[in-house]
């Protein structure tokens, strides 16, 4: 087990919190992103790497995404587990929800930011 790696990251924004959960499972991660007005379940991504069609040997990650129906949470959690997948070279999955009544354009920026920024 991988206990140590796991992590639980507590992101303040202007408007908001939202919450991100690193669980190691094995050489696999699965990530839950969470948070806003209501935090439910809106968007679950599995990615896994795989040797990238260019043929230079670079890495690159194969990706399904299961969204539910009405809801954007698809950006949020495609970008961690793509991120974590290919950085780890693992399966990851992320699932996650973070509803925000009424958000304006700027504010699903600063949540997009702040994902962004989270360490891999």
């Amino acid at each position: 087990m991988n206990e140590n790696k796991d992590r639980h990251i507590d992101i303040k924004l202007s408007f908001t919190e939202i919450a991100v959960d690193i669980k190691h499972l094995g050489s696999d991660i699965s990530i839950l992103v969470y948070g806003g007005d209501k935090a439910h379940i809106g968007c679950t991504v599995i990615s896994q790497p795989r040797m990238s069609l260019t043929g230079d040997g670079t890495v690159s990650v194969t990706s399904s995404v299961m969204n539910i129906l009405g809801h954007k949470d698809e950006f949020i959690c495609r970008l961690l587990a793509e991120r974590y997948s290919k950085v780890n070279n693992c399966i990851c999955t992320c699932t996650g929800g973070v509803h925000i009544d009424n958000a304006s354009k700027e504010q699903i920026e600063e949540i997009v930011r702040a994902i962004e920024k989270v360490e891999v």
